[in-house]
């Protein structure tokens, strides 16, 4: 891949993101569909507002998972139907996974009362697709529109958290993703990318070109300070630091950890700050980032050598996400926090070798840890998994590094990433159907 290829991958899946992605994605689905309706009947601009709704929301297994249990910004409440709700009234789809950054007293409460009216209605959808969204929005009432008009609308989204494939208003399709155009943007044989390039891009590319990747620092390090003011979820990064004279110490682990779970804190409990995800998810570019970011704030690190190792860390996460999926039963700290570890290894003077020792490392520690949803008990493993990623780049350091005799690690760190891909993505499926079955029956 070139340079200018590397560089438009990153900013495909580094982005800013307020909520947890897949309620997020269900209210873009949902406002899309709202959106069109707009366009097609005589509407008074406030109609949203006023509108009587029925919105039938079918996701993907994985979708519903996570997006039984985690907080919707701004609302105190949980769940895929206040999110679906919060689409139609206020959402706002060109803003993409910032769909909900207008959010208003107002419109919580009109949201709110969608919900308790029961219009929302959620289901499992019939989809070999992880990643999955139909939203089909129903208007009965609140609305002119000719009588010759059937006012209904839906999207779909596939695949990735902002990617809609689909559109149909009163029965005719209006978007499809068969089409030339987007088929060309989703070209699957574009990607083409190893370990190596990644160092070598990290490196050599200007400076001027990967500076943006210092928005990580802006979002994330604000969600991480309001997760340390407030009370949000299980406070597990405010515990860590409040313990760190008779607990934890005062030493860089402690600090990266505690700042890392302040920002899922607050990010999954529902705060209103967004955060800048990697790969379509919040946490991970928390996890990510956050403890290059700690570093770097404890050590006083320059600008440039910083941007450098967050331009590591977010593509060998990327990188590892291109063969394990969007969603699967694999907990994202375990990919996103290999990528931190070898922003580490490299803030600390490691080499190209000392990298793929960490990523190794990482593969033989905490591989095979569940996703078992998204929700505020996410910030624990987030702190594990800082953990392990200090561990794995100190051993790393020392050129040590699990050898090839051991479990999933393979002596070609692209074997062994495509070990852990292969583990969550297939052989963990079944997996990934008990935990849903489990969290579906309690």
């Amino acid at each position: 891949m070139t340079g200018e290829e590397i560089i438009a991958l990153i900013k495909s899946e580094v982005k800013p993101a307020l909520g947890c992605t897949e309620p997020i994605a269900v209210a873009l689905a949902v406002a899309k569909a709202a959106e069109i309706i707009s366009e097609n009947c005589t509407c008074c601009d406030s109609w949203r507002m006023l509108a009587d709704f029925r919105l039938d929301i079918a996701v993907s297994g994985n979708i519903l998972k996570n997006g039984m249990g985690v907080g919707i910004p701004g609302t105190g409440m949980v769940g895929l139907p206040v999110a679906a709700a919060l689409g139609a009234v206020c959402g706002d789809s060109s803003r993409g996974l910032e769909v909900l950054s207008g959010l208003t007293p107002k419109a919580v409460e009109r949201a709110k009362e969608l919900v308790s009216k029961g219009c929302v209605h959620i289901s499992v959808a019939d989809t070999e697709h992880l990643l999955y969204v139909k939203a089909t929005v129903s208007v009965e009432g609140g609305l002119e529109a000719s009588a010759e008009v059937d006012p209904h609308a839906y999207a779909v989204i596939e695949d990735d958290h902002d990617r809609i494939v689909e559109t149909s208003f009163a029965n005719h399709i209006l978007m499809s993703s068969e089409s030339a155009a987007a088929a060309e943007d989703h070209a699957p044989d574009s990607y083409d990318l190893t370990v190596k390039d990644i160092w070598d891009f990290a490196l050599s590319a200007p400076y001027d070109s990967i500076s943006f990747i210092l928005g990580d620092r802006d979002l994330n390090l604000a969600l991480a300070e309001e997760g340390l003011k407030g009370d949000y979820g299980l406070k597990v990064g405010k515990a860590i630091r409040e313990n760190q004279k008779e607990v934890f110490g005062d030493d860089f682990m402690s600090y990266a950890m505690g700042m890392t779970a302040a920002a899922s804190d607050a990010r999954m409990a529902g705060c209103t700050l967004p955060a800048m995800s990697n790969s379509g998810s919040g946490n991970q570019g928390i996890t990510v980032s956050m403890p290059v970011i700690a570093y770097a704030l404890k050590y006083n690190v320059a600008d440039e050598p910083l941007a450098r190792a967050l331009i590591l860390s977010n593509l060998v996460a990327i990188h590892i996400k291109h063969y394990l999926g969007k969603l699967s039963a694999l907990c994202g700290c375990v990919v996103a926090s290999t990528g931190s570890a070898c922003g580490i290894v490299y803030l600390r003077g490691g080499d190209f070798n000392q990298v793929c020792y960490a990523i190794k490392n990482m593969a033989g520690n905490i591989t095979g840890m569940v996703c078992d949803g998204a929700k505020v008990g996410c910030a624990m493993k987030v702190a594990s998994g800082v953990s392990c990623a200090v561990q794995s780049a100190v051993l790393a350091l020392r050129d040590t590094c699990i050898p090839s005799t051991d479990g999933i690690v393979e002596d070609d760190v692209e074997k062994t990433i495509r070990n852990v891909g292969a583990i969550g993505s297939a052989g963990m499926k079944t997996t990934d159907r008990m935990i849903l079955d489990i969290m579906l029956c309690k």
